[in-house]
Parts: structure tokens; sequence; C-alpha cells
């Protein structure tokens, strides 16, 4: 059973009734061959998340609605072994860095040196992006402004 909230979200950006130059600014960015960073921010409830998981279905599909939860085990330079909840499909990977406290810096330079050296999670099954293979995953970081200032460095 869902809650009521996730079964009436937009799922794509066509669907969003708030905002609707930016929707149209974000598909029309979607179409074009180069997508670049994203940096999305406002208040609690704007949103945000609403609208990059829109993002992540006009660029791949359904299978970015298949969410699953995992925890990554990291260890640190200091050989600490750390913990870091993440929601993930085949084509992003979620984390919340600011969860570690003062090793997020370190969570958010690992996580991004495994998404370099793996392949692609699902690479026989992806949807084709722009008539190429799909790119590499993504990397949705939340809760950013809590980062300690040199992991934002």
């Amino acid at each position: 059973m869902s809650l009521w909230v996730d079964r009436y979200r937009p799922k794509k950006l066509s669907e969003l009734t708030y905002h609707l130059e930016q929707a149209c600014d974000l598909a029309e960015l979607v179409k074009t061959e180069d997508f670049p960073h994203l940096l999305v921010y406002g208040p609690t409830g704007a949103g945000k998340r609403t609208r990059i998981h829109c993002i992540l279905r006009e660029l791949y599909g359904a299978g970015a609605e298949r969410l699953r939860l995992d925890k990554k085990s990291l260890t640190t330079p200091s050989n600490r072994k750390i913990e870091i909840d993440t929601v993930s499909s085949n084509y992003h990977i979620e984390i919340n860095p600011g969860e570690v406290g003062i090793y997020d810096r370190v969570v958010v330079q690992e996580v991004i040196k495994q998404m370099a050296q793996t392949t692609q999670i699902a690479s026989a099954t992806q949807k084709s992006f722009k008539g190429e293979e799909a790119p590499l995953c993504k990397l949705l970081l939340t809760y950013s402004q809590l980062l300690v200032v040199f992991a934002i460095n």
C-alpha cells in the first residue's frame, strides 16, 4: 500500500502543475544532447525531488522509478568504516552525505570513485539516450546545504 502523496506525485515534467515555465525549460534541457550538471534549490516542500525524479524518468523511462534502498559501506583513509543509506535505481544513486557528519567529503568522493570504476548497472536492459548507449548513472546529493565546507570544494 502506497501513501497518497506517492500515488499522486507527478511522474513526468508535463504532469507538473506548478512553476510551468521551469518545467518547460527543464523539458527543453532534457531534449538537448548536452545535459549539464544541475543544481536545484528551494524551500522545503517546493518539489525539488519530484522535479528531479521527473527528469530521470524523461531521460531513462519507467526504469528510473524502480527504486531500491541500499546500505553502502565505505572506509575512510583512517580505516574507519562508514555506512550510508542510499536510494537508487539502475540509472541514479541518491545519497544524503550529511548523515555521516564530518565524513561527508569522504562519502561523496568514494561514491563518485565507485561510480567511475564500475560499468553501467544494467547495461543490457537500458534505454538508449539520444540514440546512443545510456550514460553513466547520475548522482543525486540531497540536503547538500548541510555538507561541511571542505566537501563542497
